[in-house]
């Protein structure tokens, strides 16, 4: 037995020790129903500019961590993080099956029309139905059709 502490176990292949790697925190996404009319104190101050150009209801974002004071979240939109406070963070339960950056596919183009692949842009999240639907970005042109989940795979 070591003394070199938890973050390291014993390879008996290569007879040392090898670093032991932190288990990923699973993704918690959510929603963030903030509008101009509920004031800027909800978002940190250095994102209010970005965040209101950004229109965040109906958008699914996810959840990247928390200030141990519980002050402040930080939630990622695509490839932007925002400071916000957390009692406007609506957790949801359902994952959805793609996430900002994955390269999808459309299964089913239209007729006469070749197969759209890209990088999913925008999650947004319909609270009626409770799935997301999804806009893609093809050759840096972000496509105008929003996709269910069930119109694309990965690519």
């Amino acid at each position: 037995m070591s003394n070199l502490g938890p973050r390291v176990v014993y390879c008996p292949f290569t007879t040392r020790y090898l670093p032991v790697m932190a288990r990923p925190k699973p993704l918690i996404h959510g929603l963030y129903g903030w509008t101009p009319a509920y004031g800027f104190r909800y978002v940190h101050p250095a994102n209010r500019r970005a965040f209101e150009v950004l229109e965040p209801v109906g958008k699914l974002f996810e959840k990247v961590s928390e200030d141990e004071e519980n002050e402040w979240l930080t939630l990622r939109y695509d490839e932007q993080q925002f400071l916000v406070r957390p009692e406007l963070f609506q957790e949801i339960q359902r994952k959805p099956p793609f996430s900002f950056g994955d390269e999808v596919e459309e299964i089913t183009p239209a007729p006469g029309q070749y197969r759209r692949f890209g990088l999913v842009s925008d999650v947004f999240w319909n609270e009626a139905t409770d799935q997301a639907t999804y806009q893609i970005v093809e050759r840096k042109r972000k496509l105008p059709r929003v996709y269910e989940a069930d119109e694309l795979r990965f690519g």
